[in-house]
């Protein structure tokens, strides 16, 4: 935008669990608008993390937070012309970006898996990265080797 930044609009708490980044997962994992049907995944898949589950103290939801900050990269490259060449160099990551990318990164990965129903799917990626594994935490390591590196070129911060 060219006058100022557009500024974050509320996102109300989700019914069952309350939490508003339950609802931010949910409208990145939602299609066409379909919100109910996104939500009925999204606790078909925690009621899965639930009976599933290993850590008898944590809940489902708390199991899917974790899961998310497993998945959260720290640090990025991002491509910057110096001199007629394209360096990639690595960067801090803002904190509503990581966990924008987190999200997009298990819904991604789970989407790409090959269990019957959505809900299985994101509930098998969601225990997966608890336990530090799985398609989506190997994405942040991969982008986490990349910033390493590239790290010589570091001095050519933006």
């Amino acid at each position: 935008m060219r006058k100022r930044q557009a500024k974050k609009r509320p996102l109300l708490p989700d019914p069952k669990f309350g939490d508003q980044l339950v609802t931010r997962f949910v409208n990145n994992l939602m299609w066409d608008g379909k919100k109910s049907v996104a939500f009925d995944i999204f606790y078909d898949a925690m009621a899965i993390v639930e009976t599933k589950k290993q850590d008898a103290e944590k809940s489902a939801v708390d199991i899917w937070k974790d899961a998310l900050s497993n998945v959260m990269p720290h640090v990025e490259v991002r491509s910057r012309r110096v001199g007629g060449a394209t360096f990639q160099i690595p960067m801090p990551i803002r904190a509503d970006r990581k966990v924008s990318m987190a999200m997009k990164w298990l819904i991604l990965y789970a989407r790409k898996r090959n269990e019957k129903s959505m809900a299985l799917k994101l509930a098998s990626e969601v225990l997966a990265a608890a336990k530090e594994e799985g398609a989506a935490v190997k994405k942040r390591m991969d982008t986490h080797k990349m910033a390493e590196a590239n790290k010589a070129f570091s001095h050519f911060k933006f």
